[in-house]
């Protein structure tokens, strides 16, 4: 799109310099496709999170939107600069039925779950390793957010059933150019980003660097900071396209685990939202770095030969509160309260070996992706547990605790503790066909065979301790399992008419319970899981309003849940089930008035628990009923000068529950956010205002309290480039 025609319009014109300031090429600018509008220009597909044209690349097949009998959706890039977003979770609710929160959700990591489900997060199509024992994600050079929801099994492996979110990197462009943004507000938050992309001088080889440095005081004195950096090159040579990159980041939190403590069944109500149950030296940082080597080779039109490699390497060093339903008020004071000093480090292989064929048999097109992979993954993790004394007035905490060196730390039956070595090899051949049967049915279809080899090595004898088979876990002896589950999905889509398109779809998919959060009880059945899903896609008036509809009934089966037992943290294996509906509407209402909302209503509750018969019938934890999501944005000119906006939504989450027993839960909440904005070439300033209302809110149901959401905060972001 040439430059004076985006100057021409609002909306394209501050999507451009939105796009170029937070990291977009040029060469991605200028290959934006917009929609018409009685012959003008008005929001681009890029700027969709339901574009019917947009193809997202974890279906690994290039298909588009509109095309896949699946709830898929895309969050793009310049939403995320609209709202202000530097974090992964600060994105998520742009997609329907995605909440934070969950099993292990400490408050200082992100967890989410889709569906009432738990999810995983994938980057560039490769996944972060320990499921439980999470990372938190920054925005730094990142495009797009791709969110499958249900079973993704069938294309990448061991997986949870809730879906899959792919964080997706930009790539180097052959333009040289540049720039950066200042991000500073409440709390002392104050984060910095800048890239540069063109050309090295050597033919065909291009780099892009994206660096992102973060530093924040913190709500309740949470602070923390972050520094990360990430050089990529792209190499096109003959029919081969060669991409590699390095992720590098350091990351210090502060944990929160027990957030505002449970009293008489919901979060203390009678202290300041300020008030403090963790320990004041509670303290997180992990070292995260991954390279990745991927090529693709365009051998012919029939064929196409991608190879992927990714090396992980990554540590997390942690002091945090035990996240237990035994932490509780009792006659004013906050008892059993415990410390968990965490040292764990993940090593991890990954290569995927992918030919996608494409052809026809007689009228009938098809694009065929075979695989195989092969995974490794060497995880260490030493953990023991301390007593800390109690809070002696629970509305006027104190916690008396103000050095480490005031903890003794434990390890027996009463103390949860290991010194453990897990292992893990996983084999795999795959194949996803996506058929088009004619110019209005299609018809996708995809088998998994995995060989899982999952082993826990113990080097310490723990009393009390044993494996899913009864024996005891003795220091130096291998408990391990061999499985081989075959995961697959098939689905179908119909264009029934131009403008609605009702699809259907069935996956089975397979999890291994391989983990440091769940040794307590050696190495576990895998879980697994079916889903039914139908729903419609409706693209109306040239695709300026779409809305997508679909019903699901999701079952899983040995799901491994955090549980206390006799005063002990344990893992028991239990059933779950979520029965929901949603809907996701994406609509260009006006040349400059951009709407999106979602909601989900979802009935998730366990079906089987051998070890708590009682659970039977209750909602898992951090399940809510409905979410509902809104964010709308109006580009407008002020004396004939362009580039000004105004943005407002609202966040509405339902209530949750601690774990499932369901004594404790967090109350439901809407929090409302508000933009105005300024952009001209080269540069431009937003101001985001998050909570304006100063709602008191709870973000996610953890086992000892609930984490604490933000007062009323302000964010002002200068970005430039050139």
């Amino acid at each position: 799109m040439p430059q004076e025609r985006i100057r021409r319009n609002p909306i394209s014109f501050a999507l451009f310099v939105a796009l170029a300031s937070t990291g977009a090429s040029a060469q991605d600018t200028v290959n934006l496709a917009p929609v018409a509008v009685h012959g003008v220009s008005t929001v681009s597909e890029s700027d969709r999170v339901n574009g019917p044209d947009q193809k997202p690349s974890l279906g690994k097949t290039d298909t588009k939107l509109e095309d896949l009998p699946a709830s898929v959706q895309v969050i793009p890039r310049a939403l995320l600069s609209e709202q202000g977003a530097t974090m992964l979770r600060d994105a998520v609710s742009n997609a329907s039925g995605v909440n934070s929160g969950g099993q292990d959700s400490k408050g200082y990591y992100d967890h989410f779950l889709i569906r009432g489900l738990n999810a995983q997060v994938y980057s560039d199509g490769f996944s972060d390793g320990d499921q439980l024992s999470g990372l938190s994600h920054s925005l730094n050079g990142v495009e797009r957010i791709e969110i499958l929801e249900g079973p993704g099994s069938a294309l990448f492996g061991s997986g949870p059933p809730g879906g899959t979110i792919n964080v997706v990197h930009y790539t180097p462009s052959s333009i040289l150019h540049y720039g950066g943004s200042l991000q500073a507000g409440t709390y002392g938050a104050l984060n910095g980003s800048a890239y540069i992309t063109g050309p090295t001088g050597v033919n065909g080889l291009d780099y892009r660097i994206d660096a992102t440095a973060s530093h924040t005081d913190g709500f309740r004195k949470l602070s923390g900071r972050s520094r990360e950096v990430r050089p990529a090159f792209r190499w096109q040579w003959g029919n081969h396209v060669t991409d590699l990159a390095f992720d590098l980041r350091h990351i210090h939190e502060s944990p929160d685990s027990y957030g505002l403590i449970y009293f008489n069944g919901t979060p203390i109500r009678d202290v300041s939202r300020n008030a403090k149950y963790s320990s004041p030296f509670a303290d997180a940082h992990s070292d995260f770095f991954r390279t990745t080597l991927s090529d693709q080779w365009t051998v012919s039109d029939l064929l196409t030969i991608n190879n992927r490699f990714s090396f992980l390497h990554r540590t997390l060093d942690a002091v945090v509160n035990g996240d237990s339903s035994s932490t509780k008020v009792t006659d004013g004071q906050v008892v059993n309260r415990q410390l968990r000093e965490q040292d764990d480090k993940d090593r991890s292989i990954d290569y995927q070996f992918e030919p996608v064929w494409r052809f026809n048999t007689g009228s009938v097109h098809h694009t065929l992706l075979t695989g195989f992979e092969y995974q490794q993954q060497k995880l260490s993790s030493n953990r023991q547990t301390a007593d800390l004394p109690n809070i002696p007035d629970a509305f006027s905490p104190v916690p008396p605790e103000s050095s480490l060196d005031q903890v003794h730390f434990l390890c027996d039956a009463k103390h949860s503790c290991d010194d453990d070595r897990l292992g893990a090899r996983y084999y795999s051949a795959y194949a996803t066909d996506q058929i088009d049967v004619t110019d209005a049915l299609k018809v996708r279809a995809g088998v998994r065979q995995d060989w899982w080899h999952t082993s826990l090595t113990p080097l310490i004898t723990v009393p009390g301790r044993f494996g899913t088979d009864a024996r005891p876990l003795l220091a130096g002896v291998e408990d391990a399992r061999h499985d081989a589950p075959v995961s697959w999905n098939i689905g179908a889509l119909y264009k029934l008419l131009p403008w609605m398109s009702p699809y259907v779809g069935i996956s089975r998919s397979h999890l291994t319970n391989f983990n440091s959060e769940n040794t307590q009880n050696g190495v576990g059945e895998p879980e697994s899981a079916l889903q039914y899903e139908a729903g419609i896609k409706f693209a109306w008036l040239d695709d300026r309003v779409v809305l997508n509809v679909a019903t699901f009934d999701v079952k899983r089966d040995h799901v491994a849940t955090a549980t206390t037992l006799d005063g002990v943290e344990a893992v028991v294996f239990d059933s779950q089930k979520t029965r929901g509906e949603e809907a996701s509407a994406d609509v260009a209402v006006t040349e400059q008035w951009h709407l999106l909302a979602n909601v989900t209503h979802q009935n998730a509750y366990i079906t089987d628990n051998p070890q708590g018969i009682a659970s039977v019938g209750h909602r898992p934890q951090g399940a809510p009923d409905v979410l509902a999501n809104l964010w709308t944005t109006y580009s407008f000119r002020i004396a004939d000068v362009p580039g000004f906006r105004v943005g407002a939504g609202v966040n509405y989450q339902d209530k949750t529950y601690s774990d499932i027993t369901n004594a404790n839960s967090i109350p439901s909440f809407a929090v409302v956010n508000m933009l105005v904005g300024f952009d001209q070439p080269g540069w431009g300033i937003d101001v985001n205002v998050h909570n304006v209302t100063d709602r008191r809110y709870i973000i996610a149901a953890n086992g000892a309290g609930g984490f604490v959401g933000e007062p009323r905060s302000a964010f002002v972001n200068l970005h430039a480039s050139f």
